[in-house]
């Protein structure tokens, strides 16, 4: 495509021709919008300082944020002054994290998203039914961590396609595989495929452990990312599905593809000699950051913005247990989380 021919206006803003396509769905989903409220509402229940063991969500962002509202982020529980209050993330955590932290005292509010909380139920039926699990996700994630903690002695974390090729399991007719829920879609079917070529009686999980948000993601990326001379996705370095998106937007079509944190982050020499770009987020990254790199687009010249959306989204989980009630015992009218 021919680069833009920009201009300059009165205000000395920059106009051109360039377009941007902004991928939909984008940004927050309902289990990050859920944890993000939890500690929120937490705050303004119990008052500063509310605990939260690691990032509540992987968004550098989000969490300055809520620091400044109070939250203080921890690394593991022995941190947390006995009997304070403390909130596990919306990556999970393993039962032996939910026992020092009751061991410890704390007031515990769980955020895990409910589409994880799946996955560890899943792993303990299959470990109750003797299966041995293959775990796809990578190494050291939270949320692989604490779904492994569910049945460390009949799980195998299969980081890769390629270590599918090498994994030695000890009962290759008794397996079953799970997956971490921020995953590529296309990625992990390869694995899979690699595994059941080996071991043809892998049995699967009785539905998608990758959730809906990431998938949506990332066909609203596949879609773009044809048309697009450069995509650019705001996300965090530590999101998962964030770098994902990065990856399929070049497997898709894109010439160039970048993660940012935000508009400040952006390079205007990647923008050289492209027409168009593609614009995304990964699923823990507030609108206001998308909102903020399209007005920078603007003034580099691509202020035609294009929404190319795959598929609409209503999911709203309701706020953990702990937070559902008011202190009169009633039910909290916000207690179905989401923002308006």
């Amino acid at each position: 495509m021919r680069p833009p021919t920009p201009a300059t206006v009165a205000d000395g803003s920059v106009i051109g021709s360039g377009r941007v396509l902004l991928a939909a769905p984008r940004g927050y989903c309902a289990g990050v919008d859920r944890a993000v409220i939890a500690v929120e509402k937490a705050l303004e229940r119990y008052g500063s300082p509310v605990y939260v063991r690691k990032q509540i969500v992987h968004n550098v962002h989000v969490v300055k944020r809520l620091e400044e509202q109070g939250a203080v982020f921890v690394d593991e529980v022995d941190e947390v002054p006995p009997g304070a209050h403390i909130v596990f993330s919306a990556h999970g955590v393993s039962p032996a994290v939910v026992r020092a932290a009751a061991e410890r005292g704390l007031q515990a509010i769980d955020a895990t998203c409910p589409l994880v909380t799946k996955v560890h139920r899943e792993a303990v039926r299959f470990a109750r039914d003797d299966k041995q699990i293959l775990l796809i996700g990578h190494h050291g994630h939270e949320e692989v961590e604490g779904t492994m903690g569910e049945a460390p002695e009949r799980t195998i974390l299969v980081g890769s396609p390629e270590e599918a090729d090498t994994v030695e399991v000890s009962d290759p007719e008794n397996l079953v595989w799970l997956s971490q829920t921020t995953l590529s879609v296309d990625e992990t079917m390869e694995t899979v495929r690699r595994l059941r070529a080996r071991f043809p009686n892998l049995a699967d999980p009785p539905s998608d452990d990758i959730c809906y948000a990431t998938q949506n993601r990332q066909v609203a990326v596949k879609k773009v990312a044809p048309d697009a001379d450069v995509v650019l996705v705001v996300g965090s370095a530590n999101s998962s599905n964030s770098v994902r998106l990065v990856e399929v937007a070049l497997e898709n079509g894109a010439e160039r593809a970048y993660r940012i944190d935000d508009a400040s982050e952006l390079d205007p020499a990647w923008l050289a000699g492209a027409g168009s770009v593609g614009v995304s987020s990964g699923a823990s990254v507030p609108e206001r950051l998308v909102e903020e790199l399209l007005a920078t687009l603007a003034g580099h010249g691509f202020g035609s913005v294009e929404e190319v959306r795959t598929a609409e989204e209503d999911l709203v989980f309701s706020l953990p247990r702990e937070l559902r009630r008011t202190a009169s015992g009633a039910q909290d009218p916000r207690a179905l989380g989401g923002r308006s």
